[in-house]
């Protein structure tokens, strides 16, 4: 298909893009929340007096003035209510047991259990004159201890909620492995590695905007990711029928998985706008978002991996201590993401995989790009590499002997993932042609011998990861209709953040009916204009909605032909559809385009529901790092990143998630992390001067490849594209620091590689080396 420029840069580009923020609503009212200084608490008194006495404040509320509030969505009493929605598989994994008497409250009351929890809500008149309320409300709260790691919380010294454990859920995957395969094995090797929290860090924080009208209908704008999941959730937890509520999608600056689903803050804005009767917006500024919304990652893990004398893998086991935060919430079934995934692209016989979802004194933990495959690529991929290194292998050899033949797909795997297609081998041989890798390792070779030269280390990185959704959540709704004027509107359930929806959906349309891309208009992201939808999230928009898409073009191209043939009195099958027309077989005078074809037989149009199989991208991606041992500076001199996610609907777009999700790789493994203090407390006072972001100057050169193997999951053979450097850089970079170092112990570089940590990484390499 051919590369087309982006419809929507030119409205981003110039300004005149249209967020929440941009919404000028006669009568809107601002709120700003009040939020806990401290991780872990009891609250004693929450005083508002003061604050409902500042000029332009309407009003101002705790948790006690809102005795109708109710908790945040994923109650579980709520969920029994609510219709199928995304992620259905992982929800049933959030049990009832999980999160009964642990409901997350939209205003905390008896208890704040993280940093930034809110406890009261402040309207004004403007934003202004709201935070002018907000520092007047006198909060006090009896410290607790805090914990603010799985591995601390899990033994229960400080629990979260009394009398119930922190360990909210256990699962597995795999089947547990025999002693004897360790104990006979030629090479067993065994680390811990910590996967840091995260921040998604979108470019537009979270906003939400509420507004009764006239008719007792409530419209909603939010950047959002899943709009129908937003108007079902909210309809259920306010007790208002569903088709009371819309909800818009504007233009949203990025999600990243951060914006899919219905916040404390949400609950709150809409409650009190109805209360009130008047339209009432938050937008969520950058400081606050760093306190207060959804992380990501969050795991500590250890594993063994086992191999015989030829490097063939034996066994490989995975234990997961999982951070998700301090109620459980979606981020509870998450981290089997990783279990399903452990295997990787390797054909290891015996795998097995158990989780620990635990409850910590911190922000909940959420789905950010990648959602539980990067923190699978990373264990078993610095392991693969201490493998090599244990059976003095070339790492690039002991991946290619241990992968999945390409003739084995579809391949079950130990784990219960079924891949769909893969050419593994394909992908590592075009990373390491593209990144010079035999001139790379001749370089190293020469500066190990070179006392003046700093070290250089490769790193590779090879993945597999999963696309669209699980089962139960691989469908979406779509609609095709064709108007007199010869323009067409495509809808679907998406709600594009970024992903090039308006500018890839419309041409895969045009394309499939043979029209010029002109003629056709998509629309999304508004529950009235499509009343059913799941959404954008899992890296589903080519692989479930295009295809949604395609197969909607399709039905109307059916249905013009059923049209044709009625009116020209012959058989559907003499009516042939070509280039936006129909025409006769035999009589080639009996033709007739679209929009003739809609004036002279009425509206024409289709709506259907399409459901994807799963599909697994994958990868393999390789970086040459330069350290300096004395600095703990790490300088990446190349990355490559080649990715496969089936066939390529837009070439541009797709390359540009490839190399954003690396970039935001690099900042897992060099630069980000929350920092916490003993009390709790996340350290990020200077907001990004105290979480690095990688910006322009931290960026290596990035060179990005492809391989296009087809999936048979859908018709158009797409997989997801939009989580391949997060999932495939962060292992490849920290691989090529251990490399550099040649540092055999693991838990001596847990990221983020900060010059702290690779300072005193390299001390040890050195002291142990001198042993």
């Amino acid at each position: 298909m051919e590369q087309w420029a982006r419809r929507e840069d030119r409205r981003l580009l110039s300004g005149r893009g249209r967020f929440v923020a941009d919404m000028a609503v006669p009568g809107c009212l601002d709120a700003v929340f009040v939020r806990s200084r401290i991780a872990h608490g009891v609250v004693r008194d929450v005083d508002c007096a003061a604050a409902r006495e500042v000029p332009g404040v309407v009003g101002v509320w705790s948790a006690a003035d809102l005795s109708g509030l109710p908790a945040c969505a994923h109650a579980a009493a709520r969920l029994q209510d609510l219709p199928p929605v995304p992620h259905t598989l992982l929800a049933k994994l959030s049990t009832a047991e999980a999160v009964a008497g642990r409901e997350w409250p939209a205003l905390a009351k008896d208890r704040v259990r993280y940093a930034g929890e809110a406890v009261a809500v402040v309207v004004g008149e403007d934003r202004y004159r709201a935070e002018d309320g907000a520092a007047e409300v006198a909060v006090r709260i009896d410290p607790l201890p805090a914990v603010v790691t799985p591995s601390a919380a899990a033994d229960d010294s400080v629990l979260l909620f009394d009398g119930r454990s922190n360990t909210a859920f256990r699962g597995e995957a795999g089947t547990p492995i025999d002693e004897t395969v360790w104990k006979e094995a030629a090479a067993v090797v065994e680390a811990r590695y910590r996967q840091q929290l995260l921040m998604p860090t979108p470019m537009e924080c979270r906003t939400i905007l509420a507004v009764p009208e006239q008719d007792g209908r409530l419209t909603v704008w939010s950047g959002h990711q899943m709009p129908h999941r937003l108007r079902r959730e909210l309809a259920a937890l306010l007790g208002m029928p569903v088709d009371r509520i819309r909800v818009v999608v504007p233009d949203t600056g990025g999600a990243f998985g951060s914006k899919s689903a219905a916040f404390p803050e949400f609950v709150t804005v809409v409650y009190l706008a109805v209360m009130l009767g008047r339209p009432v917006r938050w937008i969520e500024d950058r400081l606050e978002s760093m306190t207060a919304a959804t992380r990501g990652r969050g795991q500590d893990q250890r594993v063994r991996l086992a191999a015989d004398a030829d490097g063939h893998l034996l066994a490989y086991e995975l234990q997961i201590d999982a951070d998700v935060g301090a109620y459980p919430h979606l981020g509870v079934g998450l981290p089997m993401q990783t279990a399903w995934m452990a295997t990787g692209p390797y054909a290891t016989p015996r795998v097995h995989a158990s989780v620990r979802s635990v409850l910590t004194n911190t922000m909940v933990t959420y789905p950010y790009r990648g959602a539980g495959r990067p923190e699978a690529t990373i264990a078993l991929e610095r392991s693969m590499d201490l493998l090599a290194r244990r059976l003095g292998l070339d790492p690039a050899e002991l991946r290619r002997r241990n992968f999945i033949p390409a003739d084995d797909f579809p391949y079950q795997t130990p784990t219960g993932r079924c891949y769909d297609s893969g050419n593994y081998a394909a992908a590592l041989d075009l990373a390491l042609e593209t990144i010079g890798y035999d001139t790379w390792r001749a370089e190293q070779t020469r500066r190990r011998h070179d006392p003046h030269a700093l070290p250089l280390g490769i790193g590779l990185s090879c993945y597999v990861e999963r696309s669209g959704g699980e089962p139960g959540g691989l469908h979406d709704f779509a609609g095709i209709e064709a108007h007199e004027d010869g323009t067409i509107t495509a809808r679907c359930g998406a709600a594009s953040s970024g992903q090039s929806h308006e500018t890839t959906f419309p041409a895969l349309v045009a394309a499939t009916l043979g029209v010029d891309v002109s003629r056709v208009r998509l629309i999304e992201g508004d529950t009235d204009a499509q009343p059913e939808g799941l959404g954008s999230f899992a890296s589903r928009s080519a692989q479930v909605d295009g295809a949604a898409l395609h197969h909607a073009s399709a039905l109307l191209i059916d249905l013009a032909r059923e049209r044709a043939a009625d009116l020209w009195g012959t058989p559907v099958e003499e009516v042939e559809w070509s280039d936006g027309s129909v025409r006769h077989v035999r009589d080639g005078s009996a033709a007739m385009d679209l929009a003739e074809l809609v004036k002279d037989t009425g509206p024409l149009s289709v709506d259907d529901r399409f459901e994807s199989g799963m599909g697994f991208p994958f990868g393999a991606h390789a970086a040459v790092a330069e350290v300096d041992p004395e600095l703990g500076t790490v300088r990446v001199l190349r990355l490559v990143a080649v990715d496969d996610c089936g066939v390529v609907l837009n070439p541009a777009v797709v390359r540009g998630q490839a190399f954003g999700s690396a970039v935001q790789g690099i900042g897992q493994a060099l630069y980000e992390g929350i920092p916490y203090g003993d009390d709790g407390v996340p350290l990020l006072a200077g907001g990004l001067l105290d979480y690095l972001l990688p910006t322009a100057s931290e960026v290596p050169p990035i060179e990005v490849k492809e391989t296009r193997t087809p999936s048979p999951s859908t018709p158009l053979g797409a997989k997801g594209a939009g989580e391949s450097g997060c999932i495939g850089t962060p292992a490849a970079i920290v691989n090529a620091v251990a490399d550099a170092l040649q540092i055999a112990d693991p838990g001596l570089l847990q990221m983020p590689l900060t010059p702290d940590v690779v300072w005193r990484a390299a001390r040890a390499a050195k002291y142990e080396g001198a042993r």
